[in-house]
């Protein structure tokens, strides 16, 4: 289950992203989610998946 909170589920995105999976995809796959999801929390609080770093920025 991911974090709710999307300041808390950044940190764990990101983390999981450089330490785990090469790329959002593969992590949504992995856990069962919906990468809609994730965009959509993280660009509530100004955030966009940069696939070239991997990353939410």
């Amino acid at each position: 289950m991911l974090p709710k909170d999307p300041v808390i589920l950044l940190s764990y995105i990101n983390t999981q992203l450089r330490d785990n999976y090469s790329s959002l995809e593969r992590l949504c796959d992995d856990k069962d989610v919906d990468p809609a999801e994730i965009l959509d929390a993280l660009k509530s609080i100004g955030y966009n998946y940069d696939s070239e770093a991997n990353q939410f920025k």
